[in-house]
């Protein structure tokens, strides 16, 4: 027996339905796959440098004292560094730019021997107490007269000068912007003796920076205490450094 046309007509919607869906789903694979292919990029470091003299000095200073008593040491010791502080206030020093650093009193021991020279325990002969003292120098011009200045007052422990710029933040961004324009140099270096063009940056990021190293001078108080000019000081010049990593699309 013939099938009848509505049959056909309806087993073929399926047939056709499915065909539609497939012209309609297909395409947009297609443009996902395309999308989801990752872009080729060049990756590459920048360091860019800015040198400045510094404008700011950190001064390790203090006073060490001995005494039979832990109460003589601390009155001598409290006497002179009442005249170290009178003498920083004098040269201009605020006292917001002076701040205790360590304090300490401890035991001073000697050794004790028998009559046949056989040493028994040590026992305490005395006491010493050591205030020391961290002084910011906005005046690098000034800075050898303080030094002569807190010697000649009863300072006997200068343990270090630290020279250092007190704002360095404008600086840094400047070493961050030459970071970025070697990076992009580099690129550009790189893209020319590839034979490919460089696209738009894809990211931007610090990996890395410095600031300037302390530098010290110990043990200067007592070549200080025989000058009787101010101590000559050089400051030099300090270098902040920064290190970028860009991702550079290639076109």
């Amino acid at each position: 027996m013939p099938r009848s046309r509505t049959a056909f007509v309806h087993s073929a919607l399926p047939f056709a339905t499915l065909a539609l869906a497939l012209a309609l789903i297909l395409p947009g694979i297609a443009l996902a796959q395309d999308k989801d292919e990752a872009p080729r990029t060049i990756t590459i470091t920048g360091e860019g440098e800015v040198s400045a003299a510094p404008d700011i000095a950190y001064v390790e200073t203090g006073v060490v004292t001995e005494g039979k008593t832990a109460a003589e040491a601390l009155a001598a010791n409290t006497a002179a560094m009442e005249q170290v502080f009178e003498g920083l206030e004098e040269a201009g020093i605020e006292k917001k730019d002076m701040q205790t650093s360590q304090f300490s009193v401890y035991p001073v021991y000697e050794q004790v021997k028998n009559d046949d020279n056989r040493p028994q325990t040590p026992k305490i002969g005395g006491y010493r107490v050591q205030n020391q003292l961290t002084v910011k120098v906005r005046d690098l011009d000034n800075l050898g007269a303080i030094l002569d200045k807190v010697v000649t007052l009863g300072s006997n422990q200068l343990s270090g000068i630290r020279f250092s710029i007190d704002e360095p933040k404008p600086l840094m961004n400047e070493a961050r912007k030459e970071a970025v324009k070697d990076a992009v140099d580099k690129a550009k270096l790189y893209a020319g003796a590839a034979g490919v063009a460089l696209g738009e940056i894809m990211s931007i990021s610090e990996s890395g920076y410095s600031m300037p190293q302390p530098f010290y001078a110990k043990d200067m108080a007592m070549s200080m205490r025989a000058e009787s000019a101010p101590v000559p000081m050089a400051a030099g010049e300090q270098t902040i450094s920064a290190n970028v990593t860009l991702v550079i699309k290639i076109n």
